[in-house]
């Protein structure tokens, strides 16, 4: 039997997944590693841990599979998008701490450029917004901020890449300088509808073309690993970045598939086919896979905190030993209390797109307690979708008309109070599959599919299995109630920036 091995490399951890040819979980390996807060609103990762874990739970998963590299067909890899790595050509040596997509030390570039008049045209070419989310402004700002980088970077002797273009020069000892159409998208440097890096966007965000990596297909060749690092060569067929690996695993191949996942953000992406909409409501236009040359566009919505809104209870209050405690505390909630909270603890992304506003709690009473906290914390994922969710609506009017069921996965997405409440707040089905690991999957059909060991997407699509289907229950009144709140907290956090 053919083995496909799967890298899930993520904000807080590394993951690696063996997958048999039918697609079904074989053995599955996890590390976490260090994050570094170095000033308000800057987050970094070492780019040595994220190759160490990997290389780490890779080998864990082949060893508890026992399995050698002979018997895996090929490797896909997913990745935590937009976080920029620039390192030497020579010695494969970052220049750098790897300047992560929550981090916001870029935000005076980006209103700069937006005061300059230029959001309309990097909107036009990248379907993005000018944003510190995005790896452009962490490119300038490495090289504007490490001693002779930029000189360096014209010379040829830098490489920029996001974390599966570090991982793939890695893996390969430095014989491929690629990455997927998917990632490259998340740069603003990439022009969605040529298919290209953009002459234009390099010179206005001052990056270097020798710097690029080559753009490929997310099922492609992407070379071969080093015999040395796991007993033999084996092939890296597939590369996608995490969400858009989430959409493939999720089977969202038909125009009007929705699908969001619940991981350190929330991220959802709504497939409009061979039409890339350019969206009024400030969401993004994204590629959400990449097939045969033929680009296959999306309206993406993300937000910065989700997981780690439960990660704060746990790491920063301390109101619960485990994510999983965090049901049974909301579920003791005093339902007659109204604590929201707006979780911009990295500002707030779509689809408000203010990276200067920080978290804040509403509604605190003197009953308020952990119980309340905890609830104002899942809700505020439930909110924060459905703020995504209407704006996706309004620019895709389809989706208004339709029966629409959101497929669901992620971390948090094993929470039943959580999704029933995501449900709630929607109004609308909220489906869960039975693989939950679906970035993982997505990244290793891929593989498959360019190993030949996979079926075609269509056929792939209707492999997918339901695990449970989470209906509305919220009587109307409730939810329009509780909905009107969350407007009001948003607005009040808003109102508090515009006066600073």
């Amino acid at each position: 039997m053919a083995y496909l091995l799967a890298i899930d490399q993520g904000t807080t951890s590394s993951r690696a997944m063996l997958f048999r040819g039918d697609l079904s979980v074989a053995a599955k390996a996890q590390q976490e590693f260090p994050q570094h807060f170095p000033a308000s609103g800057w987050v970094e990762h070492e780019p040595e841990d994220i190759w160490t874990t990997t290389l780490a739970t890779c080998r864990e998963a082949m060893r508890d599979g026992c399995v050698n590299a002979c018997d895996i067909a090929a490797i896909g890899i997913s990745n935590q998008r937009e976080t920029v790595v620039v390192w030497d050509r020579r010695t494969g040596q970052a220049i750098h701490r790897a300047i992560v997509w929550q981090d916001r030390r870029t935000a005076d570039v980006c209103a700069r450029l937006q005061a300059e008049g230029h959001e309309s045209f990097i909107a036009a070419r990248t379907g993005l917004v000018a944003d510190p989310y995005f790896s452009g402004t962490k490119v300038a700002w490495i090289l504007d901020h490490v001693s002779g980088a930029r000189e360096r970077a014209e010379r040829g002797e830098l490489l920029f890449g996001t974390v599966d273009c570090y991982l793939l020069w890695r893996l390969t000892g430095g014989a491929v300088h690629a990455t997927d159409a998917t990632n490259a998208s998340r740069t603003l440097l990439f022009n969605i509808h040529t298919g290209e890096w953009d002459g234009d966007l390099l010179e206005l965000l001052r990056v270097p073309r020798p710097m690029l990596p080559e753009v490929r297909d997310c099922a492609a060749d992407f070379g071969v690993t080093l015999p040395g690092l796991f007993g033999g060569p084996i092939a890296i067929r597939g590369i996608a970045g995490d969400q858009q690996a989430a959409t493939v695993g999720q089977a969202c191949f038909v125009p009007g598939m929705m699908k969001s996942t619940y991981g350190t953000g929330c991220f959802a992406l709504l497939n409009t086919g061979e039409t890339a909409v350019a969206s009024k409501n400030k969401l993004l236009t994204t590629i959400a896979y990449q097939l045969s040359g033929k680009r296959t566009y999306a309206l993406e919505g993300s937000i910065f905190v989700a997981g780690s809104a439960v990660q704060w209870l746990r790491d920063g209050l301390h109101l619960i030993k485990t994510a999983h405690d965090s049901d049974d505390l909301a579920g003791k909630a005093d339902a007659t209390q109204s604590v929201y909270l707006v979780p911009a603890f990295v500002g707030l992304g779509a689809p408000y797109w203010n990276p200067r506003v920080r978290g804040a709690l509403f509604g605190l009473t003197r009953n308020t307690g952990p119980a309340e906290l905890a609830q104002a914390a899942l809700e505020s994922v439930c909110y924060q979708t459905h703020d995504l969710w209407q704006a996706m609506r309004a620019d895709w009017p389809d989706l208004a008309t339709r029966e629409t069921a959101l497929r669901v996965d992620g971390g948090m997405a094993v929470s039943d109070w959580t999704m029933q409440r995501l449900a709630d707040i929607l109004n609308a089905t909220v489906d869960r599959p039975v693989i939950a690991e679906t970035t993982a999957l997505g990244a290793a059909y891929l593989a498959g599919l360019a190993a030949d060991v996979c079926p075609p997407p269509e056929a792939f699509g209707g492999q997918w299995q339901l695990d449970r289907r989470f209906t509305p229950a919220m009587d109307a009144t409730i939810r329009a109630q509780k909905l009107r709140g969350w407007s009001r907290a948003v607005k009040g956090l808003l109102a508090s920036d515009a006066e600073d």
